[in-house]
């Protein structure tokens, strides 16, 4: 099996929301946009970001766990500058995001904060100057 992921998939309560906050909010393309089942976009050279609505997501992969808390997942969202950070943090909270966490100096030399889409789904917005950071720009 090659090591890759070539889809992200999450479950959505409200389509139209989460097509409004992040091809009208954030910018974004569509790849594929079937109105009333699935949002895809493209997130990078061979991924995709699957936004599909819960009913069809649980017909197919099975019951999601609902409750208090957030779902346990990250999305980040890798920037070159510390000033790219805020900026994007920016247009998020202008698109209607969850403003969460603004950005702070972590005691690993990079510089995130954190912003929630639509359905709570935590993104990470960061700068990473070390190496790990370089393999994830573009």
């Amino acid at each position: 099996m090659d090591q890759r992921i070539s889809f992200v998939t999450l479950a959505v309560r409200d389509l139209d929301a989460t097509r409004a906050f992040y091809l009208d909010g954030l910018g974004w393309q569509a790849a594929m946009d079937v109105p009333a089942d699935v949002l895809m976009i493209r997130a990078g050279e061979h991924l995709l970001l699957s936004l599909w609505v819960e009913p069809h997501f649980e017909a197919e992969v099975g019951e999601i766990r609902r409750g208090p808390g957030l779902a346990p997942v990250t999305l980040a969202h890798n920037v070159p500058t510390r000033d790219e950070v805020d900026a994007v943090l920016a247009t998020a909270r202008a698109a209607g995001a969850d403003p969460v966490q603004d950005a702070e100096e972590r005691e690993w030399g990079g510089y995130t904060g954190y912003f929630g889409d639509p359905d709570g789904y935590r993104w990470e917005i960061a700068y990473n100057p070390g190496p790990i950071g370089q393999v994830v720009l573009p």
